[in-house]
């Protein structure tokens, strides 16, 4: 049995031009300017359903395979707080929008999905010197994924949060630059008897993981009660923020300003169409049809952006070679800059002659590196940089024998540790070839006149 259970409620802003509601923007500015008496609650306002927001939920649902229900049904939540104007938030309830889906983890466990409902978002606070309210978010449309309790730990947790965020990308219905990404983690630990306490508005993938990881810690070193609590990333602890409320504290009852409609099959039908091949779906094809590594398929397929332009240079050069290069230096280099690449000019035409100069051994890894690093930064003809700067590999074997001859006078005791046995010598000496050939000097070759003189 395991030691904690973890269930998720991922709250996923729509990127829509206005609210869920009403008519205005979504796009920030100065607090309390982008409002209306409908997303105020004002009395007479009555709210009219965005079709694109309603759109964008059903496409996400199917992507998760979920059931998408028969009818379109909205019920109001009634509480009191100042971030909701009107005290109550029109969202789902009885009748979710989408039920019964799953998302597929990096091992292979399968998370279910318990329910998909739309709501809106309600307004924001800012808490200084004395608490501030900016209705400017109050209605802009979120999609809520629930999950039942079936993630066991905070790495589950990443993953599953980064396995919705692919999907979003693919389905280009969420917009990372402005949109807002929130969870409610719900831990409980077999110590306290899986005793639920919920962590609310956690942002951030690895906030999420750092409070479940404490929340873990705590629950399993205190005694818990059933309680609503918040993350305090400065100090990396959760503090009680109140008694957990159930559902019936918030009187939920049928929205009576907007009509139970049916959602007819064509509409379904033709939004399912739209969706494109998913990161799963695309990397199993990779690895039947290109019989690429299933751990690089799984993590180039995993941004829409990266999966396309290695599509792109695979059709032009050796798909096992493109799909290396592509996850183990290109993405190393663009994570390492802190860049995603539609942050940069590079595109496949740059990569295509730099990988069918390493595909003919033309250029040492060395140098593909070294090029590599320099297109993330600024795209440039690699075949005319190869030339002018003369990055070509070496294979002259006379020459490369005077480089053998040369390291093999520096480091007389490394050479007797080679004949000692030690593989490391060796490769140590490898490596001081390669350096005095300033990375240029075919590997193959070095090991091979190494080998012959050592």
């Amino acid at each position: 049995m395991v030691d904690a259970l973890i269930g998720m409620e991922v709250h996923v802003q729509l990127n829509t031009n206005t609210k869920l509601f009403c008519r205005c923007p979504t796009l920030s500015g100065i607090p309390n300017t982008k409002t209306c008496p409908t997303c105020l609650g004002h009395p007479g306002s009555k709210p009219v359903l965005n079709k694109r927001a309603f759109h964008y939920a059903i496409k996400f649902a199917l992507a998760l395979n979920c059931s998408i229900a028969q009818s379109l049904v909205f019920s109001r939540k009634t509480y009191f707080y100042p971030d909701m104007s009107k005290n109550y938030q029109i969202t789902q309830y009885e009748l979710p929008l989408a039920v019964n889906g799953k998302v597929v983890l990096d091992s292979g466990k399968e998370i279910r999905i318990k329910r998909l409902h739309i709501e809106e978002d309600p307004a924001g606070l800012v808490h200084e010197e004395i608490s501030l309210v900016d209705y400017n978010r109050s209605g802009i449309p979120l999609v809520e994924v629930v999950s039942e309790p079936d993630i066991s730990s905070a790495e589950e947790a990443r993953d599953f949060m980064k396995k919705l965020m692919s999907i979003l990308n693919y389905l280009d219905i969420f917009d990372a630059s402005s949109g807002v990404i929130k969870a409610d983690v719900n831990v409980s630990v077999k110590k306290n008897n899986f005793e639920r306490v919920e962590i609310k508005n956690v942002t951030g993938f690895k906030e999420i993981e750092r409070a479940i990881e404490y929340e873990i810690h705590r629950q399993n070193n205190e005694q818990v009660v059933r309680e609503t609590r918040s993350w305090n990333a400065d100090l990396g602890k959760t503090f009680s923020l109140r008694k957990k409320e159930t559902e019936e504290d918030y009187g939920y009852i049928t929205e009576p300003d907007i009509i139970v409609r049916q959602i007819p099959k064509l509409v379904i039908d033709k939004l399912s169409q739209e969706i494109p091949e998913l990161p799963a779906q695309k990397a199993e094809r990779w690895v039947k049809n290109f019989k690429i590594d299933s751990v690089d398929a799984r993590i180039i397929a995993s941004d829409p952006q990266v999966a396309s332009l290695y599509e792109e240079v695979a059709f032009q050069c050796d798909k096992i070679l493109s799909a290396r290069w592509v996850r183990r230096e290109l993405l190393r280099v663009l994570n390492t800059a802190g860049v995603k690449l539609s942050d940069t000019a590079l595109k496949a035409y740059h990569l295509i002659p730099l990988f069918k100069l390493l595909e003919r051994k033309e250029i040492t890894d060395r140098t593909g590196q070294q090029l590599i690093r320099e297109l993330a930064q600024s795209p440039f003809d690699v075949g005319l940089r190869v030339k002018n700067d003369g990055l070509s590999a070496v294979g002259d074997v006379s020459e490369i024998g005077k480089l053998v001859d040369l390291v093999l006078d520096e480091n007389v005791q490394a050479l007797q540790d080679y004949r000692k046995g030690e593989q490391k010598a060796f490769e140590f000496l490898v490596g001081q070839i390669m350096k005095k050939a300033k990375g240029r000097a075919k590997p193959d070759v070095v090991r091979t006149l190494l080998l012959e003189k050592a």
